[in-house]
């Protein structure tokens, strides 16, 4: 299991977890971050073909703001693993934290670039998150979200100081919460 989109300002956490089939690999696994957009696209339409069972879950911006972007997370991860249709035994967890589960849970730093399943789970995760931000371009234009997957990119912050906040934007995240206190509201409809 992995997740993608702690650190932006804008748009949800996503979580996803996968049982990769050991009679049909993958070849190509890494860390989804050190992989091309279309090689992560291959990828993932790969993993989802030959996994015994694979999820995709998320955690709203309201739920990032009212539980904090850790919790989140953990939601998220929970919900991935739930919607897997197949009860897991061990869930390897990148990173420092892991989701409350009726399952053993195992976290591994950096596990995304040692361990295949959850390479696997972080591609799915990144792509899921990158279209998801590439749609929300489309819907609130100006901030550079297809580009800048909501990071706080130079580009980003000075959009939000020209547009305002989006209703897509983490409220409690430093830059957005100081611009809220500011005055600087949305200026895009819901």
């Amino acid at each position: 299991m992995d997740e993608a989109g702690r650190g932006p300002l804008a748009g949800p956490v996503v979580a996803a977890a996968v049982i990769l089939d050991p009679d049909r690999p993958v070849t190509g696994l890494a860390d989804s971050k050190r992989l091309g957009a279309e090689i992560r696209a291959r990828l993932a339409a790969e993993i989802t073909a030959k996994s015994i069972a694979w999820a995709i879950c998320r955690a709203e911006v309201e739920e990032i703001d009212r539980l904090n972007i850790l919790q989140a997370s953990l939601l998220a991860m929970q919900r991935a693993v739930t919607a897997l249709g197949v009860r897991p035994d061990l869930v390897l967890v990148d990173g420092l934290h892991g989701p409350t589960l009726d399952c053993r849970v195992e976290t591994v730093v950096r596990g995304d670039s040692k361990i295949a399943a959850i390479s696997a789970a972080s591609i799915l995760a990144k792509v899921a998150r990158d279209n998801e931000m590439i749609a929300l371009d489309a819907r609130y234009p100006g901030y550079g979200f297809a580009h800048n997957k909501g990071y706080p990119t130079p580009d980003h912050l000075h959009a939000l100081y020209r547009l305002g906040v989006s209703p897509v934007h983490r409220r409690t995240f430093g830059p957005v919460r100081r611009l809220l206190r500011d005055g600087i509201h949305a200026r895009h409809p819901g």
